[in-house]
């Protein structure tokens, strides 16, 4: 428990006067720099979270949630499953031609119904025609670009499959018509995915129907490990899949990312928390004769030492709950922050085409913001123990004889 006399010293210490100039200075800086440390953890944590979700959205918005693909047995397709929407596909890869260009693409294959029901075809930047049957097919942005083609246009579709000739196995070709264009806001999928009608595909590539896939599409896709292994269950004899599993590497690298950041961010906090400890020696020399009037009169070594502690502890305290709300306003207005810095300095400082996205994101996640103040909290607890020790072993003797 906390005294009223030491509460009351306590707050007279904080109270510096004109002659602790310096000590001034040094609580300033201290108060800055752990208040800016925990604004930017906040600001570059909640950008973190936002940029990951964002992605996990288009991720999952334009693939399967999960795949279940045959290895043994045929898969016992049913759409009475409570699990999700699932749906059947196939796949396989290809080679795109028109005229001097080519490039390599991976067809899937839908039902027309199925394909129209697709979140990326109910996309408002979805153009064109959303039958796909016969030799139609749909094609990403970037893929449009590189092939300099448009809705309407005839490109050449190479399958890696051999057709028997006079002259020998030729791979075969089929002319297809595009009759639309999607976006999914990633280029890597815009580039290399192209959709076509599923018994095209399983003609053009020799495929059978016991060789199709059953695609799965559940409500909360974040869970999707528990999905994962119901469908195993399931499916015991087949390849159970998921959008984690297929993005894994990309996850584990935005994780590591962030990590790092965090580490690294931190010692601005650690710093600014090793300032508290000059401030504090400066101020234990300044009330040298303080310190020794209050052990004449009966204060203990305890009640002095705690008194030094709090001092500390109420400048690590109030600087990170200033940084915490100075981090979250950042973090709830960091979009239009940007637009303001854009516009003042005419730079782009979130190019769409570098970082997919079109807006900064942001999400705040309380449980970060926690572990953050308890660190700088905890930073400054640990760098105010050392000066209200030596406070508190001052002798009163020596501390009054010249006084």
């Amino acid at each position: 428990m906390i005294s009223q006399l030491e509460r009351e010293v306590t707050l007279r210490f904080l109270r510096t006067k004109k002659q602790d100039g310096f000590l001034n200075i040094i609580s300033i800086f201290s108060f800055i720099g752990i208040s800016l440390g925990v604004a930017v953890l906040i600001v570059v944590m909640s950008v973190m979270n936002g940029f990951r979700t964002e992605l996990i959205n288009k991720i999952v918005g334009f693939n399967a949630h999960a795949v279940v693909q045959p290895e043994n047995k045929t898969l016992k397709y049913t759409q009475d499953l409570d699990l999700a929407k699932n749906i059947v596909s196939n796949d396989g890869e290809a080679v795109i031609l028109n005229k001097n260009i080519t490039k390599g693409v991976f067809l899937k294959g839908y039902l027309e119904s199925d394909f129209r029901n697709l979140q990326i075809v109910k996309n408002k930047k979805f153009f064109g025609s959303k039958n796909l049957n016969d030799n139609n097919i749909s094609i990403g942005k970037e893929l449009s670009f590189i092939l300099n083609v448009e809705i309407d246009d005839t490109i050449t579709v190479m399958s890696p499959v051999g057709i028997q000739t006079l002259a020998g196995t030729l791979p075969k070709q089929e002319n297809f018509k595009i009759v639309s264009i999607f976006d999914s806001g990633l280029s890597d999928y815009n580039e290399n995915i192209a959709y076509i009608n599923l018994q095209t595909l399983e003609g053009f590539f020799n495929k059978n129907k016991e060789d199709r896939f059953i695609e799965f599409y559940f409500k909360d896709p974040r869970n999707i490990e528990i999905h994962k292994k119901n469908l195993i269950t399931l499916f015991p004899d087949a390849l159970v899949y998921t959008w984690s599993d297929m993005n894994k590497s990309l996850f584990s690298a935005l994780k590591v990312e962030r990590n790092v950041m965090f580490i690294i961010l931190s010692l601005i906090i650690i710093v600014a928390a090793f300032n508290i400890i000059s401030g504090l020696t400066i101020l234990v020399k300044n009330k040298t004769r303080d310190i020794g009037i209050l052990k004449s009169i009966g204060v203990s070594s305890k009640s002095i030492k705690k008194i030094f502690f709090l001092v500390g502890f109420f400048i690590g305290t109030s600087a990170t709950l200033f940084g915490v709300v100075v981090g979250t306003l950042f973090s709830i207005y960091i979009e239009s922050i940007k637009q303001f810095i854009s516009n003042i300095f005419g730079v782009s400082l979130f190019p769409e085409d570098i970082y997919i996205l079109n807006s900064m994101p942001s999400e705040i996640n309380i449980n970060s913001i926690i572990i953050i103040s308890l660190c700088s909290i905890i930073a400054t607890i640990l760098v105010s123990i050392y000066p209200a020790s030596k406070a508190s072993s001052l002798d009163t003797v020596k501390t009054l004889k010249y006084e």
